[in-house]
């Protein structure tokens, strides 16, 4: 469904709710896109640097496996929020009012089950790694510089843990609708079809042309 829903927002606490999460959303997506041109200038300097110098970056490997959990994971929260995730468009695409409601109910609460069970599962591997008395706090690290690999192991928890908060907004949104027969609900990603997507792009491109 990437690209092609649409979000609304009103005045009620819903509304608040979903947007004063956005902003945190939005800051780890920030922290993900940063990481991106990080590795991207790491990689540079590196490659000059064995093909100039006959001297790579020490541990390039090293900070691109911390770096993948920035990459991988600060952004989830943000794209369902969006409704930028893959998902079966032709079938849900087909569904309106209370039918649809009720199957992004459906499946918004097993993608919460299964985050729930991916928060607890990370956050003890967090803690197989952090370690108040060693060195670095860190009972593990990388191969080649040594890097503690204890905050690369907490950003995964973290990014669930946000992505939670995000489908139970969802969740609430969906129920509601399904109650109320509310056809246009906010704070949830509605689907939207390609005239309507385009002209929004249009919009979009020609205010910032202002």
């Amino acid at each position: 469904m990437a690209g092609s829903a649409l979000v609304l927002s009103d005045d009620s606490r819903l509304s608040r709710m979903d947007h004063a999460l956005l902003r945190l959303e939005t800051l780890f997506a920030l922290l993900s896109g940063l990481a991106v041109f990080a590795l991207m200038l790491l990689a540079v300097f590196s490659v000059a640097g064995r093909n100039f110098l006959n001297a790579p970056l020490p541990g390039y490997v090293d900070w691109i496996e911390q770096a993948m959990p920035l990459i991988a994971f600060m952004g989830i929260a943000y794209t369902q929020r969006n409704g930028g995730h893959i998902r079966m468009d032709m079938l849900v695409g087909a569904l309106r009012g209370r039918a649809l409601y009720i199957v992004e109910l459906i499946t918004t609460l097993a993608i919460l089950a299964l985050m729930i069970l991916l928060v607890w599962g990370t956050w003890a591997h967090f803690q197989r790694s952090f370690d108040f008395d060693a060195p670095l706090w860190s009972r593990d690290s990388s191969m080649d510089i040594a890097i503690p690999l204890w905050p690369a192991k907490l950003l995964a928890p973290v990014a669930f843990f946000v992505l939670c908060l995000r489908l139970v907004l969802q969740i609430y949104a969906y129920g509601r609708a399904v109650v109320t027969g509310q056809d246009n609900p906010v704070a949830v990603p509605l689907p939207i079809d390609a005239a309507t997507q385009a002209a929004l792009e249009a919009e979009t491109v020609s205010s910032r042309d202002e």
